[in-house]
């Protein structure tokens, strides 16, 4: 362990003496770590977390102990340079389970920071949200709603909003309302080797600019992976590229609250990109998912058109999405709303099934030459279902087979300019 555990030792100590004795261990006789939802909750240690959060200093690491810490209120942390880490995802679960105060469970206001090896549960509203912050790493973090899905559980389960240079690997998001894994408003960011499942959006990359998705499992979802810009927010977003995931089976039927930005998107949707440009969709297993493997689609189409003020700077229009050697199967048979059901029946019929790609048709009247959509995929095609025109004549259109765009750059995350005590307060490539 480091020198600098938390600023107060003492503290610490006292919390850890309290663990060990609310789970019968002793110094001589080492006993086995209680697995996630099982155990007794460990109140002492939880009160001492609690005063490690709010007195913490730059340079701490807060280390949580193994086993179940409730509490009734958020966690919160202001200061930068903190390393918060636990024993496993499994093992070190900071539970929220009849929260009454706060809208998270953890709150990170700070930059260079880290969190990992924990999970958090059953949150209030969102789990982890870390806000306007530099170089951070969230790694093996586990947020769960563990009653499933509802649209009573909290909207996000990771969230970083407003950030630079975030890192998020090696996690899980299970039961969000919203999106799962989240990050919006954000610059430089990557997302790998993470798992999201029963959520209405497995991960989701909004109102961000240069973003790699990568290595990542999204499946029983409502939506797998989502590509957004939201209109009232002036940074808009571009530069994602979405490679080598796994995302099948997303077609659990859409749970938001009513008027989200999410409420809309239909179940069985693998990857969505709504009005966001120059998305790179390459190298991933998409499979069975019941709209569509990929859906493109304007602002115009989404369910909050015309409802929400929108920034000078927004384009409501995609342009330059890139579609190539991805592993398509199954998918299209069983639309998920009424509309792209009528859609099906009527150009493929009630067995058929739409085709890997659908686009919602929409173009900018004052756009340059820039193609919406690029695909080369094999004999995946795209489906115009003409919705600028009501949906009159929706057809496969082969104008977007075979054109070229140029390759997006990898994203790389710069050092920490003041590393949090672990060292790793921002990992690049």
């Amino acid at each position: 362990m480091t020198t600098k555990i938390v600023r107060n030792i003492s503290l610490i100590m006292a919390g850890l003496t309290g663990w060990l004795v609310l789970c019968g261990c002793s110094d001589s006789t080492p006993q086995p770590l209680p697995e996630s939802g099982s155990g007794i909750p460990t109140t002492q240690a939880s009160a001492q977390l609690r005063l490690a959060f709010e007195n913490a200093k730059p340079g701490d690491v807060i280390e949580v102990p193994p086993g179940i810490h409730q509490f009734k209120r958020s966690l919160v942390l202001n200061s930068d340079g903190v390393t918060i880490r636990g024993a496993g995802m499994d093992k070190s679960v900071l539970s929220f389970k009849g929260q009454i105060t706060g809208a998270e469970g953890v709150l990170i206001n700070a930059g260079n920071f880290v969190i990992e090896d924990l999970a958090i549960e059953d949150t209030a509203g969102d789990g982890l949200k870390i806000n306007e912050g530099h170089n951070i790493v969230v790694r093996r973090v586990r947020a769960e709603w563990t009653d499933g899905p509802s649209v009573k559980n909290g909207a996000y389960g990771i969230y970083p909003v407003q950030t630079t240079n975030t890192l998020v690997e090696g996690c899980i998001a299970i039961g969000a309302s919203d999106a799962g894994i989240y990050v919006g408003q954000s610059r430089q960011v990557i997302v790998r080797n993470n798992t999201a499942r029963y959520n209405v959006a497995g991960i989701e990359i909004e109102n961000t600019v240069h973003a790699d998705v990568y290595d990542n499992r999204a499946t029983d979802n409502t939506g797998g992976i989502l590509v957004f810009n939201m209109p009232q927010i002036p940074l808009h977003g571009h530069s994602t590229r979405i490679y080598n995931n796994r995302v099948t089976n997303n077609n659990t039927a859409n749970f938001a609250a009513p008027g989200t930005a999410v409420s809309g998107v239909p179940a069985g949707s693998g990857i969505v990109i709504n009005a966001n440009d120059k998305v790179e969709i390459f190298g991933n297993t998409i499979h069975n998912n019941n709209t569509a493997n990929i859906l493109v689609s304007s602002y115009f189409s989404a369910s909050y058109a015309g409802q929400r003020e929108q920034a000078e700077e927004f384009d409501p229009y995609p342009e330059q999405i890139h579609i190539y050697d991805n592993s398509f199967s199954g998918g299209g048979a069983n639309p998920g709303t009424e509309d792209l059901t009528q859609i099906r029946n009527a150009v493929f019929g009630p067995e058929g099934h739409f085709p890997d790609v659908i686009w919602d048709g929409f173009v900018d009247p004052e756009g340059g030459s820039d193609p919406v959509i690029c695909i080369n995929n094999g004999d995946a095609q795209v489906l115009n279902v003409d919705a600028p025109n009501a949906f009159a004549n929706p057809r496969i259109d082969s104008s977007h087979q075979g054109c070229h765009l140029p390759k997006l750059a990898a994203v790389t995350l710069a050092p920490a300019a003041s590393p949090a005590a672990n060292g790793k307060a921002a990992e690049g490539e």
